[in-house]
């Protein structure tokens, strides 16, 4: 089984950004020649927020860090994940109306207090 990255997201519009962000991780499917290499979650709805998790392999994140070379490194945030999550939200800017990303497993231990 190959290791994914999973990242929370949080939109105000849950059909539109959905559509997007499915077209977006297509064309980056479709740029690194892999295929059914993501996977998003129905929402749940909450404090006017939409609520679902969308999950990559890494291997097609990691191609497109091959592909973009240097642009990649200087992407903001420290690691690959983060770098993807900026590379991400630059895409989806302007396409989708507030949309927030953020790396689950990071979230989940944040909750708990460890760093």
């Amino acid at each position: 089984m190959e290791s994914r990255i999973h990242i929370n997201v949080s939109a105000v519009d849950y059909d539109k950004t959905s559509k997007v962000l499915a077209h977006q991780l297509s064309l980056l499917e479709e740029m690194v020649h892999s295929q059914e290499d993501f996977v998003m979650t129905d929402s749940e709805f909450a404090f006017g927020w939409h609520f679902f998790v969308l999950s990559i392999n890494k291997s097609v994140v990691q191609k497109l860090s091959e592909i973009m070379g240097t642009d990649y490194d200087k992407l903001k945030g420290k690691g690959m994940e983060k770098k993807f999550l900026t590379w991400l939200s630059q895409k989806l800017e302007g396409k989708s109306p507030r949309v927030k990303f953020a790396i689950k497993e990071e979230m989940e231990s944040s909750k708990f207090g460890i760093f």
